[in-house]
């Protein structure tokens, strides 16, 4: 050999190694690359879900003094945080700023007024509204509101406080007989106030004015008219009205009295009931935010929430969950716009709870003695309280109080329901709505529509797989298994919309015909391998080996016609004509038209492709040597393929079905457009569902940034990468051990 030869086989040689490092190196920087990716999408996600955890805090920012006279009758803080304002119940009112810039001190005097008349009694607004109703000695009633004004004079936000008083400057007449009123209660909508008071002679009486809107001034003009109510307490300490003007609460020491108010011509007393927790008193109720709970303070520090329940056809208060205080419940002030509350004891502790999670945020003591006034911005950032020695203000951190551990994975009795439930239903048209922010039913359907994909595509994949790996011929083989594969191809928002504008309406159509099919179409092929078996060999050599699939097509398009066909003999025979109505009025059994057996369908056809594929090519290697052993030895093919091919082949078909399983845990579009997204925990084949992924991509455009919302989405996104990874982590030990068992064969 010349050193020419010799000098370029070196040169090939360094060239194969240089190849070789840069391969090696390239292969281990991608897979890094992969692991860092996974990594950041992982602590990404536990970075936007973190929030929704923690706990609630309050730190003390400012205390002031103001000039008052009298109670408090009522403490608030304006939208913007910047204004806070002091009803008492001499009709004094003052503002003053709780945030202070380089022109205004925190505390600072912003303006006052003061309401003329014999004041005997103040109404303080319930939750969410902004009015205030004082009442006079001559049995009439002056309702008003804060209002203020805001202006950018030169890019500068302005904020001006004064009053208004949207039913007129005239008091209402509460009391035609003019006595004084001595405790009162109002509530209001946009075209109708109600007011319930007790007069100084023991009587109940009550006043709706009702407006309507000139026509012509296009002015509101009020009408008025006066109630009486019966069977009053002879001792009321307390009056409740809700602002749906429905119901009226009387509480009497322990016992609440609750009146239907739907009726004015007919008020009536509905039922009275012990509210009082045991071995305790009562010292306070407030009306939860949206009006449908009631808050009952005791005096051990027992906080009780109650709601109607329908109980035998009738709808009833009944209490449903208990939060311990600390202390004597001296003050209970519902938040604004959620289900959460606080309470404070006397001696100064303040405490923060939240309805739905069932919770104690938070429990701190305020030096300086107890409350006397206690109020939360309308932002819930904003804590504002008046003590003996003045008043403080304290900044609040407690963003998503709706999110606990209870409210994501356990059963929660939510407003209105008759027992506890898993329900997720994330939004609402109203202010005051309950969250419900439960992961399970959105879990379930996840596992639910995966459990059925798999039903369809596991066996027809596998078995596919085998046939065409094991006994398919050559010829046939590089026609099937390309146009199996090139199904994966198809882009699933396509399968998702034949699966719920097509197949949906045909198998509701033809109920009876779809389940004969998945009773005749097995029958019909082992039916024909029987008939071919028999037949005789000069019948069969016509067919060349591995050819014999081929054979099934008519039989199952045959099966496929016949089906159809019989379905409308079959309703009209045995279903009264129409299955749907049969199966719900005659079996009990719900159907709706986008239900789990379509999305079975239609993602198990989207899933087998990828079963199929890995499956065919893990029999397909499977050693030839093994199987023409085993035949050599005189086992029959079936006998070789049980006991040898898919044995050997057994960690590829496991790993075929675990990524199968895996892209339908993570399928988004199917299910988004043919299960109906209902959110309901269902085994039936023929209710809805609704998935993690798909409940991803329909909220997550609307969910507002930073919101519980927002976060619970992301935790949710959380929850489906760990479900993921869990099905890879296991699919890959089960792989290694088959491997390790099998691999000697």
């Amino acid at each position: 050999m010349s050193s020419e030869s010799i000098n370029l086989g070196m040169a090939g040689s360094r060239k194969r190694r240089i190849k070789d490092k840069l391969a090696k190196y390239g292969v281990t920087a991608g897979g890094a690359l992969v692991l860092v990716a996974l990594l950041l999408i992982f602590f990404y996600l536990l970075y936007v879900v973190k929030p929704i955890f923690n706990g609630a805090t309050m730190e003390p920012t400012a205390s002031f003094t103001l000039p008052v006279e009298g109670k408090t009758a009522w403490l608030g803080v304006e939208e913007q945080n910047e204004i806070g304002y002091r009803f008492s119940d001499k009709g004094l009112v003052n503002f003053f700023a709780v945030q202070g810039d380089g022109k205004v001190k925190v505390g600072q005097a912003l303006g006052q007024a003061q309401v003329a008349g014999d004041i005997t009694t103040v109404a303080s607004p319930a939750p969410g509204q902004k009015l205030i109703a004082y009442g006079f000695a001559d049995g009439t009633a002056l309702v008003m509101q804060p209002y203020f004004k805001v202006s950018y004079p030169n890019d500068v936000r302005v904020i001006e406080p004064s009053l208004q008083y949207p039913f007129g400057e005239t008091p209402v007449v509460i009391d035609p007989q003019g006595k004084a009123l001595q405790l009162m209660v109002f509530a209001a909508t946009k075209e109708k106030m109600a007011t319930a008071a007790v007069t100084e002679d023991g009587r109940g009486v009550m006043t709706v004015m009702t407006g309507e809107e000139n026509f012509l001034s296009g002015e509101v003009e009020w009408s008025v008219q006066n109630y009486s109510i019966p069977s009053l307490p002879r001792h009321v300490d307390q009056l409740l009205l809700t602002p749906n003007l429905r119901i009226l609460f009387v509480r009497d020491g322990n016992r609440l009295s609750v009146y239907d108010i739907h009726n004015l011509n007919d008020i009536s007393l509905r039922n009275v009931m012990e509210i009082n927790a045991p071995n305790a008193n009562v010292t306070r109720v407030e009306l939860l935010s949206g009006a449908s709970s009631l808050l009952v303070g005791n005096d051990n520090g027992v906080i009780s929430q109650w709601f109607e329940v329908a109980k035998d056809g009738k709808r009833q208060f009944t209490q449903i969950r208990d939060f311990k205080g600390d202390g004597p419940v001296d003050l209970l002030t519902p938040e604004h716009f959620r289900k959460g509350f606080i309470s404070a004891g006397s001696d100064g502790t303040v405490s923060f709870f939240h309805a739905t999670g069932e919770t104690k945020l938070l429990s701190e003591k305020v030096e300086g003695g107890p409350l006397s006034a206690l109020a939360i911005s309308p932002r819930h950032n904003v804590l504002l309280m008046q003590q003996e020695g003045g008043f403080k203000l304290f900044t609040v951190e407690n963003e998503h109080p709706e999110v606990t551990w209870s409210a994501l994975w356990q059963e929660v009795w939510y407003e209105g329901y008759p027992e506890p439930q898993y329900v997720w239903q994330s939004t609402s048209a109203s202010n005051d709505f309950e969250a419900k922010l439960s992961l399970v039913p959105l879990v379930f359907g996840t596992l639910k529509a995966a459990f059925y994909a798999m039903m369809f595509a596991v066996p027809l994949g596998v078995a596919g797989a085998i046939y065409t790996a094991y006994f398919m011929s050559a010829g046939l083989r590089k026609y099937v298994k390309p146009t199996v594969e090139i199904m994966a191809a198809l882009p699933t928002v396509i399968l998702g919309f034949l699966a719920g504008l097509w197949l949906a309406p045909i198998i509701e159509g033809t109920l009876p015909g779809v389940v004969l099919l998945f009773i005749l179409l097995p029958m019909g092929m082992l039916l024909t391998a029987l008939v071919w078996n028999y037949l005789p060999e000069r019948c069969k050599s016509w067919l060349p080996e591995g050819w014999h699939a081929i054979l099934l097509i008519p039989v199952l398009l045959l099966i496929g016609w016949g089906a159809f066909a019989v379905s409308p003999l079959i309703e009209n025979a045995f279903m009264h004509g129409d299955s749907r109505i049969w199966l719900t009025h005659e079996m009990g059994i719900k159907f709706d038209q986008r239900n789990s057996l379509v999305v079975g369908i239609a993602m198990g056809f989207a899933v087998i492709p990828t079963i199929f594929s890995i499956a065919e090519d893990a029999v397909f290697s499977v050693p030839k040597h093994l199987t023409q052993g085993s035949l050599a030895l005189g086992a029959t093919p079936w006998q070789t393929l049980s006991r040898v091919v898919i044995l050997t082949a057994s960690p590829g078909i496991f790993s075929a079905v675990m990524m199968g399983l895996g892209r339908a845990v993570g399928e988004t579009m199917i299910v988004l457009m043919a299960t109906g997204n209902t959110p309901i925990m269902d085994f039936s084949m023929f209710q809805g569902l609704r998935t993690l992924a798909a409940n991803i991509a329909v909220e997550m455009p609307e969910s507002e940034v930073g919101s519980s919302h927002y976060r619970v989405l992301f935790l949710a996104a959380f929850v489906l990468f760990v479900f993921t990874f869990m099905f890879n982590t296991l699919a890959e030990f089960v792989r290694q051990r088959l491997r390790e068992k099998y691999s000697s064969m």
